[in-house]
């Protein structure tokens, strides 16, 4: 288990669910017909959580974004997070079970210049999903690079909220080093504990600066959180050499460069794979996640998928087993795209 210091004990699971599918068509396809099967994901997810030993108790955790969700579907995955909990505590007869841990990115939109604005997008957040509190209120992604005022306004905000009592605890996403201690300086001035940090943090994006961050969050006391860490599914191997072309326009042309190079990554994943006892590409893609200490939040839009996620927690992957891993995806020269928004 990974504890954070908030209002209270604060604890995160060894592996979270990515939302960012439910409400997007264009990147994932989404259908209001998904729903059922979505919400069957959702309670598979927090039985699997409940099921880990290791994460000792802690909620599963969901991440989502109050930008989740595309055209009339914006805030859709806030809002199926909402209704699906809001059952779940329907039909939870003792009412014993651990609460989830809702985990949510508040979006740096242009018009979000005032602190207040980020205090008013956490209230909205939270009507969408149902709570009085959320669990972690997250910075989606920082603004220096190119409007260092709006930075400043979301530092402050993102502090409000804590001080507020909107959110346990408080996080940002796509930081890097360099602004990570920038950030934490400026909350710990103000009392308030920045908990975590979330970088696209995979195989396929394994460089300086995630190294540097894994060091820098470990300094801290920062959970590192890696979203993306199947790289949109290509470290599943469905998508690699000779697999399957990828569901959506956007997701192809991701996958156009480092699609054709991956092979002998894929290939090490299965042999890896094979030694712990027969875990899939994808499961040791993410059993390296948590290797290097980071909290993996794959995403899914089955409970079945949900399954598959979970079995990664069945391995613990040796030193050697992780570099064979990394020297596979560094002879490849395989790398995704980063995030546009991510800083140093």
């Amino acid at each position: 288990m990974m504890a954070m210091k908030g209002p209270k004990e604060f604890s995160v699971p060894r592996l979270g669910t990515g939302t960012w599918a439910w409400g997007n068509k264009v990147v994932w396809g989404y259908d209001i017909s998904m729903d059922a099967e979505l919400g069957r994901a959702y309670e598979a997810a927090r039985r699997l959580t409940a099921c880990d030993q290791a994460s000792n108790g802690a909620g599963a955790l969901f991440d989502t974004g109050d930008s989740y969700g595309t055209g009339r579907l914006s805030g859709r995955s806030e809002v199926l997070l909402g209704e699906f909990g809001e059952r779940h505590r329907s039909e939870d007869d003792d009412g014993e079970g651990e609460e989830a841990l809702l985990a949510t990115k508040l979006a740096t939109y242009p018009w979000r210049v005032t602190r207040r604005s980020m205090v008013s997008a956490c209230e909205a957040s939270l009507r969408r999903l149902k709570v009085d509190k959320v669990g972690l209120a997250q910075i989606h992604w920082p603004a220096s690079n190119y409007n260092p005022l709006q930075e400043q306004a979301l530092w402050r905000g993102l502090g409000d909220i804590y001080d507020g009592g909107l959110a346990r605890a408080v996080g940002v996403s796509n930081y890097g080093p360099k602004q990570l201690k920038k950030i934490h300086a400026y909350l710990a001035g103000r009392g308030v504990p920045l908990a975590t940090c979330q970088v696209q943090l995979s195989l396929l994006s394994y460089g300086p600066m995630q190294k540097e961050l894994v060091a820098v969050c470990a300094d801290l006391g920062v959970t590192l959180i890696a979203y993306s860490p199947l790289a949109l599914g290509l470290l599943t191997g469905k998508y690699g050499e000779g697999g399957a072309k990828a569901p959506t326009a956007i997701r192809s042309l991701a996958f156009r460069k480092a699609a054709p190079k991956c092979g002998p990554l894929l290939r090490e994943l299965e042999r890896v794979g094979e030694e712990c006892g027969g875990l899939t590409q994808g499961q040791v893609a993410l059993a390296w996640c948590v290797a290097k200490g980071t909290v993996p939040i794959p995403g899914a839009k089955t409970a079945a998928q949900v399954e598959q996620n979970f079995g990664a927690l069945g391995a613990d992957l040796t030193a050697s087993q992780c570099a064979a891993l990394e020297r596979a995806a560094e002879e490849s020269g395989a790398r995704v795209q980063q995030n546009i928004f991510q800083t140093e």
